[in-house]
């Protein structure tokens, strides 16, 4: 499965964000946007509560925030969420290879 459906798959589980069959990281970034820009006026705490399960950096959301007074709120976090799902599928794929390997190799 590619990164953008397994992020798809994920946004569809934990928000039901419905997207297309196989959408573009672009076309992910404006749902999720969406979505957040509804969480930052609507329900802020669900938001902060939606960012620490899937950690994403405060130090990093904060300096990007502070230096891009100008730009979208919700598409600079719709940018990191994807950032960090992409981090996880990486870091699992990595995982994946290493259990692939003899015990021999383990040690």
């Amino acid at each position: 499965m590619d990164q953008e459906r397994q992020i798809a798959n994920y946004l569809h589980d934990q928000w039901s964000i419905e997207l297309k069959d196989q959408p573009t990281i672009e076309e992910i970034k404006e749902k999720l946007s969406q979505h957040i820009s509804y969480l930052i006026n609507h329900d802020f705490a669900g938001l902060i509560n939606m960012l620490y399960k899937i950690d994403v950096s405060e130090k990093k959301l904060k300096s990007l925030l502070k230096e891009n007074t100008d730009a979208d709120a919700g598409n600079i976090i719709a940018g990191l969420i994807i950032e960090r799902q992409l981090q996880k599928i990486k870091t699992r794929q990595d995982m994946k290879r290493d259990d692939n390997r003899s015990n021999e190799d383990k040690w």
